[in-house]
């Protein structure tokens, strides 16, 4: 019984070790960039997060309208994007909902594909928002 309770738990932990694996496979295994925001007082916070490319715009999702980066950007919109090492200023444009979220959702399928299913086992994107980077 002994060895069969050792055995078992090692196969419990190799299960938990392949989720993460694969959770952070998905979550970093393609383009990531930084966003940069300011809060009310001024401080900055840096959120990872996936960008999407469409209609001559840079394009990232607030899974939903709680996230503190969201909710910053709206009381402060103008904010910085690292990508490919380089950083950029941007305006952010919320898109409003349905067509936001359905606009988001269909840009990081495109491009994630496998990730993005992975992900949205785990997170719940249902209410999310398309945010649109308008160049400084």
């Amino acid at each position: 019984m002994k060895g069969s309770m050792r055995v078992a738990a090692w196969v419990l932990v190799a299960i938990v070790v392949i989720f993460a694996v694969a959770t952070l496979a998905a979550l970093e295994g393609r383009e990531v960039v930084i966003v940069y925001t300011r809060d009310t007082r001024g401080q900055t916070r840096t959120t990872r997060t996936w960008i999407a490319d469409y209609q001559g715009f840079a394009w990232i999702e607030a899974a939903n309208p709680e996230r503190d980066f969201y909710r910053h950007l709206l009381v402060n919109p103008e904010i910085e994007v690292e990508r490919h090492g380089e950083l950029r200023r941007y305006h952010a444009v919320p898109i409003g909902n349905p067509d936001g979220h359905q606009l988001i959702r269909r840009l990081l399928a495109e491009k994630y594909g496998v990730a993005d299913w992975w992900i949205g086992r785990l997170t719940d994107t249902s209410h999310s928002l398309a945010i649109r980077l308008e160049p400084r």
